[in-house]
Order: C-alpha cells, then sequence, then structure tokens
C-alpha cells in the first residue's frame, strides 16, 4: 500500500468507508446478483438466500469434526500469483485435496486491514486462516453429499415441479456465501470476510491506476 500517492490512499480509504457501510446480508445480495442464472432473480429473493446460505454457513462452523478428521486432511500449500485473478486462496480436490494459499493477496490484505484501521474486525494472522477455513468449508460441500443436501434443502429453490413433483435445484453461489460465513463464524473475525473481499478488489484497482 506504500506505493499508492497519497490522494490515492484517501480515495480508497473513502471507498472502503462506504463498503464498510453496508451490512454483510448486502454483499451476499451483490455476489449472488452478479452470479450467472440470477440476473433477473427477485432482490427479495436473493436477499432471502443470501440470509439462509449465510446461517448454513455459520451453523455449519458450530458442528465438531468428526473423530478421524486427520484421516481426510486437506494438504495445505503457499504460492503467488493471486492478485492478477483477485484469489485469496483456491481449494482444488485432485490429484489430492490441497488449499493454495496465494501469499501475495494476503499481504496486500493485510497492509490494507492496517491502512483502513480494521484490525479489530480482523486480526493479526486472520486472513490466512480465514482462508483456508474458507476452502475448507468447500470442501465440506464438495466431499459430502449429506451436506450439499442439506444446504439445497435449506435454500427450497425448485428447479422442476411436475404436479405433486418437486425436483430441488441447485443455487448457483449460495456455496460461496456458504463458505464466507464459515470462514468468519470459524475465525471469530467481527465482520463477515466479503467486507474485506470487496475493499481488496478497490485496492488492486487503485493500485492499477496508480
Amino acid at each position: 500500500m506504500t506505493a499508492l500517492a497519497p490522494a490515492r490512499r484517501e480515495a480508497l480509504r473513502a471507498a472502503c468507508v462506504r463498503l464498510e457501510a453496508l451490512d454483510d446480508t448486502e454483499f451476499g445480495v451483490r455476489l449472488l446478483a452478479n452470479t450467472p442464472t440470477h440476473e433477473t432473480r427477485d432482490e427479495a429473493l436473493l436477499r432471502q438466500w443470501a440470509s439462509t446460505a449465510t446461517e448454513f454457513g455459520r451453523e455449519l462452523a458450530a458442528i465438531p469434526p468428526p473423530a478421524d478428521a486427520s484421516a481426510h486432511a486437506t494438504r495445505v500449500v503457499e504460492t503467488t500469483g493471486g492478485l492478477d485473478r483477485l484469489l485469496l486462496a483456491r481449494y482444488t480436490s485432485r490429484p489430492v485435496p490441497t488449499v493454495e494459499l496465494f501469499t501475495d493477496t494476503l499481504d496486500l490484505g493485510e497492509q490494507l486491514v492496517d491502512v483502513l484501521g480494521w484490525r479489530d474486525r480482523y486480526p493479526a494472522g486472520s486472513l490466512r486462516a480465514a482462508a483456508v477455513a474458507h476452502e475448507h468449508a468447500h470442501c465440506l460441500l464438495h466431499r459430502d453429499p449429506r451436506t450439499r443436501r442439506a444446504l439445497r434443502d435449506r435454500l427450497g429453490h425448485t428447479a422442476l415441479r411436475i404436479g405433486r413433483l418437486r425436483v430441488p435445484g441447485h443455487v448457483a453461489g449460495a456455496d460461496e456465501l456458504a463458505a464466507h460465513a464459515y470462514a468468519g463464524a470459524l475465525c471469530g473475525l467481527g465482520r463477515s470476510p466479503l467486507l474485506l473481499t470487496a475493499a481488496l478488489v478497490s485496492a488492486v484497482q487503485a493500485l492499477g491506476e496508480d
């Protein structure tokens, strides 16, 4: 962040103050609204889905891990190249379940938290922990059909109805919201990681323009 000219730094602070004024549900609505298949959805429905997925993620974080959790551990590796894609972390299931942490994006995030005075929301080291937790939530939703089905059922979206037959539908983006909520709850963050993600987008744009 030291690379930013003073005027750019102040503009970034002002932009992030405006973001901070939004509640966490609003970030969820925005994420869903920008997800393909939701372009024409009613905002009230998106808000309902956002609230439901967030609640599900928080509840998932409160469930103790199974006794054999170590047998299904996910490998964590560090790399760079996340800034260009605005990625803090990424989960891949093959060849072995792995969480990639992008240290360049994490470092920028830590600097941004200091610049904005958000340490009460995101304590030192919590960004890395939250990034790992976020991807672990995706791992849970990917590996465990029961967890995936529970989220789908909670959302209550119907893809097709023929008489009394109802085919539950997938809500694109809901798993992402659940993962953010899971990470925020598990790491005890003062605000959703979605706020920091939005602030990071503003910071990367500011750096690109400077």
